[in-house]
């Protein structure tokens, strides 16, 4: 009895040592992502966290937001955004090519995606003709709009809105995101610029956060659950947050502003061309104006535009 209790315990204490080592393995495969990432990678939403709270929001509520697997730190929408502002700045950097002449993107444009926005036209006639009468705003204008910017909603952008807008509003200081940053972008005669620029976006981020929890709340909604742009913009009609609260519209009356529901798309996005200045009686120019106030690009206004006559236009017949 005493042998083969002893072979057991020996065979218990073997066992124990193999689980043990099997445990600290476990544990540190486990650390392995946290060990070669950066610690910003993981989020340090802290100084965030404080100053929404210090603004009025519920702290329990924000705390909640940050503590959700889904909120990761994004380095790309405020490196994407400096990157290409400090480029700008350059004395070397070329200006919008469609700021003087008639340049467009050709995706909008080719035969298969101007058919598919025919007999969306088409689908939606009865809606987009009373908002045009309304709105002034042409019902192919509408249209041409949710083409460029979501291929008629297909498309609503791939990353969190939430995380992207939150991990531009952490980045108050060039030291924090110059490790995303290309190389040898950042030097002594643009650095002062730098910082500045990262400073105003980071600001701008803040205030796009607060907005888009904002609305979140107003419509009863979750703002971690929206995909957006690059740099926030939410719905069929990409709609910055701050624009969602202001330009908004809840047209089918159920109480929410939902700007991933097509109609409401609909009536926001007329609503903002009428609001910057959309007439019943407008030459192309003036046209131009407005829906640049939409997307700062010459190029996307002469799309938008572009578009839009295209779709006026009877199709030709094979």
């Amino acid at each position: 009895m005493k042998s083969s209790t002893i072979g057991l315990n020996r065979a218990q204490e073997k066992g124990g040592h193999r689980g043990l080592a099997k445990f600290w393995l476990l544990l540190l495969f486990s650390f392995i992502p946290f060990l070669l990432c950066p610690p910003g990678a993981r989020g340090n939403w802290e100084s965030l966290i404080d100053r929404l709270i210090g603004d009025g929001f519920n702290e329990q509520t924000i705390r909640g937001f940050f503590s959700r697997p889904e909120v990761n730190f994004d380095p790309a929408p405020m490196s994407s955004k400096l990157e290409t502002l400090v480029k700008n700045h350059s004395p070397k950097a070329s200006v919008d090519p469609g700021s003087n002449s008639r340049a467009v993107y050709r995706g909008p444009l080719t035969a298969n995606n101007l058919a598919r926005a025919r007999s969306y036209l088409q689908e939606h006639r009865e809606v987009l003709e009373k908002i045009s009468s309304q709105y002034c705003v042409p019902k192919e204008i509408i249209v041409s709009i949710l083409l460029v910017e979501t291929r008629l909603g297909d498309y609503t952008g791939a990353r969190s809105a939430f995380s992207s807008l939150a991990s531009m509003a952490t980045c108050t200081e060039l030291k924090i995101i110059r490790p995303h940053l290309p190389k040898n972008l950042i030097h002594r005669n643009n650095e002062e610029f730098a910082k500045e620029v990262c400073r105003q976006k980071a600001d701008w981020a803040y205030s796009e956060l607060q907005a888009l929890i904002l609305y979140a709340h107003i419509n009863n909604d979750d703002p971690l659950k929206f995909p957006g742009s690059i740099y926030g913009a939410i719905g069929l009609c990409q709609f910055i947050p701050t624009s969602a609260l202001v330009y908004g519209v809840d047209a089918d009356g159920d109480g929410r502003t939902d700007l991933f529901a097509k109609v409401d798309a609909f009536y926001s996005i007329a609503n903002y061309l009428k609001e910057h200045g959309w007439g019943c009686q407008m030459d192309r120019a003036s046209q131009h104006k407005v829906i640049h106030a939409y997307n700062h690009s010459h190029t996307y206004a002469n799309t938008v535009l572009a578009v839009a006559e295209k779709l006026k236009a009877k199709p030709k017949k094979k």
